[in-house]
């Protein structure tokens, strides 16, 4: 039976297999219909996957040269533009709209041979932290059933935990990739701000979202970061040069790194205690190996949520304006009396209630009498934690956090208290405020049987070495 442990193995199998794209592809095709339950994919793209496989087969057979992603079966999330495909947000306000071109990504993905076969589900607009937002029902974790799987790019993690693709892209505005690699017991990597092109990408807030990476081993992240990164002419804030991004590899002569971390996090109230034992160990390992560890103090903690949500909300309040029933997005056939009940009909019909409630608060904090309060002092804040980073890295190699406050929780239990929803973002936004390259790592098992890692930031543009640090620990570490 077809079996997928990595890039490189693959495509050695693949030399000595004349089908093996399709094979691949259909075991792939029948392991999504079998687990279907999961939700994690909004649309399969059977037929067009293997006709791909074949054409790839035929390729190897004509003695072409494979290129770097022949044949990888990966999965898109459900808000990054394919040609002639279908492109909802997992919101209904965009139901039914096919996309009139490829994202940046895309291209790049099909001009290495790779196969995509299907768009994952996602909370709405990305906005969520548990894939139960999405219009078209919750993603559920493939470690339980009524388990949520983390959010916004849910489906994106459990297509990579459950074996329903090899690689998947996800975004990360505040987390979005690396909290549910954390509850899936996966890779999730959310490179430097600008590494990868943004074009083809339905916005959420443009000075957050960054495409991200799902995987089980760091080399295949590697390769696909190394595909898709590089400047792009759509996209002003692409990085005008190509980040050097090496296959991280076995070596016997390791640099020890020098890891900060802030007490204040893992000592916070609400991280989970044996999350919180289990890192403090892992602190010690660190040390007995020969690493310098050291704690760095971090007062702004407290207020990294709310600068956030503050901002977030705010450039989602500005990208989302364009859904009106008009220039795009759901027309509501209630007829109106008025042009403003017209936009009032069609606004609330196609957005769902999460995306709501952070564009009336987006709109609150860039209003005329509130705009210095809030939106101006969360621009502060966010400075402020800039120059701290930039602090950090000039003695470190790396900052070491938690990924996220508890392991997966039960579908439903926290939907009423969208507050402790977004508090749950605590330790992953800071990546997104200061444009830093971030991953969890999926090192461990809490007691409830449930996987949960850690997370580790580098400095800007240090992708490269960040990926080598967690080959490391994950080839050291990992339970």
């Amino acid at each position: 039976m077809f079996t997928f442990t990595t890039i490189e193995r693959y495509q050695d199998y693949l030399l000595d297999n004349p089908e093996g794209c399709v094979q691949a592809v259909r075991y792939y095709l029948d392991r999504i219909k079998t687990h279907a339950s999961l939700n994690a994919y909004l649309e399969v793209f059977a037929d067009e996957a293997e006709a791909r496989a074949r054409e790839l087969d035929a390729k190897r057979a004509a003695g072409e040269p494979p290129k770097k992603l022949h044949g990888v079966v990966i999965a898109l999330k459900d808000v990054i533009a394919y040609k002639g495909h279908t492109l909802s947000a997992g919101s209904k306000m965009l139901e039914g709209f096919t996309s009139l071109y490829n994202a940046t990504v895309v291209d790049r993905l099909l001009e290495e041979d790779a196969i995509i076969i299907g768009r994952n589900n996602c909370d709405e607009f990305a906005m969520g932290s548990t894939n139960e937002n999405s219009a078209y029902g919750p993603v559920r974790n493939a470690v339980g059933d009524n388990m949520v799987p983390g959010g916004s790019s849910g489906g994106s993690a459990v297509a990579v935990q459950a074996d329903l693709c090899m690689l998947s892209l996800g975004t990360d505005t505040g987390g979005s990739v690396r909290q549910p690699a954390d509850f899936c017991g996966i890779i999730g990597m959310k490179p430097t701000y600008g590494a990868i092109s943004r074009y083809g990408v339905v916005a959420y807030a443009s000075s957050f979202d960054q495409i991200g990476i799902f995987g089980k081993v760091v080399e295949d992240v590697a390769r696909v970061l190394a595909v898709i990164s590089g400047p792009d002419d759509y996209d002003s804030t692409a990085l005008g040069n190509k980040l050097e991004i090496n296959i991280p590899t076995p070596s016997s002569n390791i640099r020890r790194p020098r890891v900060a971390y802030f007490r204040e996090a893992i000592m916070h109230p609400s991280l989970d205690p044996e999350i919180q034992n289990t890192l403090l160990k892992f602190i010690d390992m660190l040390q007995h190996d020969g690493a310098v560890v050291e704690a760095v103090p971090f007062d702004y903690l407290d207020f990294i949520v709310p600068a956030y949500y503050v901002l977030t909300t705010a450039e989602a309040s500005s990208n989302l304006s364009r859904y009106d029933g008009v220039k795009y997005g759901h027309r509501s056939r209630t007829p109106q009396p008025s042009l403003d009940g017209f936009y009032k009909a069609n606004r609330s019909e196609g957005f769902g209630r999460e995306v709501q409630r952070r564009i009336l608060l987006g709109t609150f904090v860039l209003s005329a009498g509130h705009y210095d309060a809030y939106f101006t002092k969360a621009q502060q804040v966010r400075q402020l934690l800039v120059d701290k980073t930039n602090e950090v890295f000039q003695r470190y190699d790396a900052l070491l956090l938690p990924t996220a406050p508890t392991t997966a929780f039960p579908l439903g239990s926290k939907t009423d208290d969208p507050i402790a929803l977004y508090l749950a973002d605590i330790y992953t936004v800071f990546a997104n405020l200061a444009g830093l390259p971030g991953i969890s790592l999926p090192l461990f098992r809490h007691s409830n049987g449930l996987p949960f890692g850690v997370q580790v930031l580098a400095d800007r543009a240090s992708d490269s070495d960040l990926l080598q640090l967690s080959f490391n620990w994950l080839l050291r570490y990992k339970v």
